[in-house]
This record gives structure tokens, C-alpha cells and sequence, in this order.
């Protein structure tokens, strides 16, 4: 069984998924997500599900389901504070000491790790989550480096119930010249 410790001690981003799409027994739907410039107040991205329109149940979905590929432009690196915002919607059973941890890595290198603990949801519940992130601060050397190798830069977001990984997503960034 994979914990937050195996989680935090990992040296780059994992080379397939740690869990099945099944591992989410809790019904977790992700409804709406955010990303945007906690200073400028800026939108770089925003994906919102039609909350009415039922989820296809894990066995008729694939491992793509759970990757996505961002490009957010060469500005995106001198940022300082974003902000995230999740909706999401838990099953008929309580979801307790939900924990995401979001590690992101460039060449196998982690900038950053992040902890988030959401406590309790009630079954049933939409929830909102709220992140903000302060950015790892980056030479202009290894801000080139990034924009030089697109998607070079990934991340892996994991998620508990109880220490007990139900969801694992991956990503992958660019930040090119626009």
C-alpha cells in the first residue's frame, strides 16, 4: 500500500499510475477547476463539468482520463502566489482525512512538494477547495531551461482517504513564448 511517506520520500514523478481508477471507492468527481494569478487576478486556465451529466463509471475509462498537459506561456514563471480552486462532489460514503499532495519536477529535479488536508466530507456533499501556492523561486537560468524543454516539467498529484491512496492524476507543463 502506497502512504504520504512513500509519497514524499519520491526523487522524480512516477512513470505510470500508483493506483487503479478503481481505488476511488468514495465517488470522487472532480466538477470545476481554476487556475489564476493571485496579483494580477488572472485566468490561465478554467474547465467546468456540467454537474447533471453523469461520470462514466471507472471501468469504461482509461489512464487519460486522469492526464492533462498545460501550457501556460513564459510569464506563468514570474509569478509569484496562484491560487487554485477545486469543486468536487464525494459519494454515498464519508470521506475522511482527505489529503492531496502535489509533487512537481523538472527533469526529474522536485521544485516543489505541496500538502493540502481537506479533513472531512460528508457523503453525498459538493465541496469547495481553495490552494494557494507560492511559487519556487527560479534562477533565470532554469526559468530558460523550462521554457527550452517543453513538458519536461510534470507534476503528480495525490490523493488519501485515511493515508489510503484512492486517486493519483499527472501532468505535464510548458511554458513557451506567446
Amino acid at each position: 500500500m502506497t502512504t504520504p511517506a512513500d509519497i514524499l520520500k519520491l526523487k522524480g514523478p512516477t512513470q505510470g499510475f500508483l493506483c487503479p481508477l478503481s481505488a476511488n471507492t468514495f465517488g470522487i468527481e472532480f466538477l470545476e477547476f481554476q487556475i489564476r494569478d493571485m496579483v494580477g487576478m488572472s485566468t490561465f486556465f478554467h474547465v467546468k463539468r456540467d454537474r447533471d451529466a453523469p461520470m462514466p463509471p471507472p471501468e469504461a475509462l482509461d489512464d487519460s482520463s486522469r492526464f492533462i498537459r498545460y501550457d501556460f506561456g513564459s510569464e506563468f514563471l514570474k509569478l509569484r502566489t496562484i491560487g487554485t480552486s477545486l469543486v468536487f462532489s464525494v459519494g454515498k460514503a464519508e470521506l475522511r482525512n482527505f489529503l492531496m499532495i502535489e509533487r512537481h519536477y523538472f527533469r526529474n529535479r522536485l521544485i516543489k512538494s505541496f500538502e493540502f488536508k481537506f479533513g472531512f466530507c460528508i457523503p453525498g456533499s459538493t465541496n469547495s477547495w481553495e490552494f494557494i501556492y507560492d511559487m519556487p523561486k527560479l534562477s533565470k537560468k532554469e526559468e530558460q531551461e523550462m521554457i527550452d524543454a517543453p513538458y519536461e516539467t510534470r507534476s503528480d498529484s495525490f490523493y488519501f482517504a485515511d493515508d489510503k491512496l484512492i486517486m493519483h492524476n499527472k501532468a505535464e507543463y510548458a511554458y513557451s513564448k506567446k
